[in-house]
């Protein structure tokens, strides 16, 4: 029998339904807030900088996800919290979403202090840069980078200033006044904080920006060889796999542990890879990203005081120097150019004719390893030394290994790539060798010179990766000084390249130099030689391989460590 509803029941009813909506739209907002904060909060915590995790002991979580112990990295996790110290960078606490907001190189400007009508050589001059974003607002963090130089052009002069970050939007300089006559402030803002924010991201996340090729061969006749290219690439990490799943062939290093990774190929076997090539790149910045790194905004002169300061001589000098030798620390700056000489401070350095090259040589044995700027030197010296002789060791001709030999004199001098990830010409998988390996082959001695550099290929991969480098080189070069202390070791640091991006960018390279000084700064009977400053404030454009009279310099300075005036 049907019973109508009685108008309570109809309040009733309706008053559940506004509750049940009530109570629905809640939660609703509820979850939205939740979502908001988590995704906001996952934005913050890619930004942060890896640092050891205490509550697990001596692991390290990068912003990949991925966990490298520090027994991976090779070294202590003292060490590690020297090293984040060192690497210390300002810059925004969150991500920063609208374009205006970040550093303007049109509206940052610098001013020198209590600019004085003339300066004697041997005086400073303090710079103050300001920076503002595109709104002319004065920001409130630190974190750009600016580069500065003292500058003569028609005296062909320049000194570096290294800049000072008091994160709170100013910076200042002290630059050296090392010459007589005239000079000039040059600042210029290199990557706004906010686009270093980026590159530290990426940097540490397991994004492939650099692939490599892998070419493997059947056995046969060359004609009638299979052949196979697939991509390659570092593995790194508990997740750090670039490809996912069992896809792959691994090939470990025994002594360093680097595992290299190659995808599997279709027809041949992991057994048959024979060479490695360099591949293409692969750009993770979104649409804003992409905006920040313009060339308008990257890499720009920023405007300021730009009146000539007059220098007069100082009958009391600089300064004198000593012998150049191992154990003496690289002041800033470590030295000047003056009609493009390098004036060095730290020791008494000489430029070498063709024939003292030669006697400086006689009877050595010098291992280059590294990179195509440490192969600058190799072709130098084949150019300059008399009767020196290119062997062929059938490789290619930039690839490597190379070898030249001078018979009278007795003088050989090596060059050879460092191990993947390298990218280079293709060149036999073979013949590329990590350097801690090849420095544990050398017997040493007073006529053996050892000269490394490891930093432009490894700007692709992250940090964590190059200490773990650095430790396996460490641990060869005490080994070498321990068996043979009289042997002569060289670290050539990582030079400016001319690059402004996202793949090669020089902060990426200033703080492979940090971790390159702190990691050797105790180790006695390691030469460092900073051609950062040298590089950064030439009046040649920045490129990866500097300029004919930037590497004459470098290379009297090298044999100015080798025979000692």
């Amino acid at each position: 029998m049907f019973i109508p509803p009685t108008a309570d029941s109809k309040v009733h009813r309706i008053t559940r339904r506004c509750i049940h909506f009530l109570l629905l739209c809640l939660w609703m907002s509820t979850c939205m807030t939740l979502l908001r904060f988590l995704e906001s909060n996952q934005q913050i915590q890619q930004f942060q900088p890896p640092i050891p995790r205490r509550d697990k002991g001596k692991q390290v979580q990068t912003n990949s996800s991925s966990v490298i112990s520090i027994h991976d990295m090779g070294i202590s996790e003292e060490e590690w919290e020297r090293l984040q110290k060192a690497l210390d960078w300002p810059g925004p606490d969150q991500e920063i979403s609208m374009l205006n907001l970040s550093t303007s190189p049109v509206h940052s400007t610098f001013s020198i202090v209590g600019l004085k009508e003339s300066y004697k050589v041997g005086e400073n001059i303090s710079v103050t840069i300001t920076a503002r974003d595109h709104n002319k607002n004065l920001k409130r963090y630190g974190g750009d980078f600016f580069k500065a130089k003292l500058f003569n052009s028609k005296l062909k002069a320049s000194v570096y200033g290294e800049v000072v970050d008091h994160r709170n939007g100013t910076y200042s300089v002290a630059l050296l006044l090392p010459w007589e006559g005239q000079a000039q402030v040059y600042v210029r803002l290199e990557h706004s904080s906010e686009v270093v924010q980026i590159l530290n991201k990426y940097r540490e996340s397991s994004f492939p920006r650099s692939h490599y090729n892998g070419h493997y061969e059947g056995p046969g006749p060359q004609k009638n060889r299979i052949s196979e290219i697939v991509q390659c690439n570092l593995k790194w990490g508990a997740d750090g796999s670039w490809r996912k799943g069992d896809c792959c062939c691994e090939y470990k290093d025994v002594k360093t542990g680097t595992m290299w990774q190659c995808e599997r190929p279709k027809k041949l076997s992991c057994d048959n890879l024979v060479h490695h090539s360099r591949g293409g790149l692969e750009n993770p910045l979104n649409p804003f990203e992409k905006q920040l790194f313009t060339k308008t905004l990257t890499n720009v002169a920023i405007s300021g005081d730009t009146q000539t300061i007059n220098v007069h001589p100082n009958a009391a000098g600089i300064g004198t120097k000593e012998r150049c030798i191992s154990g003496m620390t690289t002041p800033v700056p470590a030295g000047f150019y003056l009609k493009d000489v390098w004036n060095y401070f730290v020791c008494n350095t000489s430029q070498f004719s063709s024939a003292q090259m030669g006697n400086c040589l006689k009877n050595k044995i010098v291992y280059l390893m590294g990179d195509s700027t440490t192969r600058q030197w190799f072709e130098y010296l084949e150019r300059k030394v008399p009767g020196i002789k290119r062997m062929d060791l059938h490789t290619p001709r930039t690839g490597g290994p190379l070898m030249a030999v001078e018979m009278k004199n007795n003088i050989i001098v090596h060059w050879r790539p460092h191990g993947v990830p390298l990218r280079f010409t293709k060149m036999l998988i073979s013949d590329l060798h990590y350097i801690g390996n090849d420095i544990d082959e050398i017997a040493g001695g007073p006529h053996a010179v050892v000269v490394f550099t490891i930093f432009a290929h490894l700007v692709f991969h992250p940090l964590t990766f190059y200490v773990h480098e650095v430790a396996k080189i460490r641990q060869s070069v005490v080994a070498l000084l321990r068996r043979a202390p009289e042997t002569t070791v060289i670290i050539k640091s990582g030079n400016t390249a001319g690059v402004k991006n996202i793949f090669q960018s020089d902060w990426y390279a200033m703080q492979q130099n940090t971790v390159m000084q702190e990691m050797f700064r105790n180790i006695d009977g390691v030469i460092y030689f900073d051609v950062w400053q040298m590089t950064s404030c030439h009046y040649l454009r920045e490129n990866v391989h500097p300029g004919p009279v930037v590497v004459a310099n470098e290379v009297d300075m090298l044999l100015s460590y080798i025979c000692p005036a």
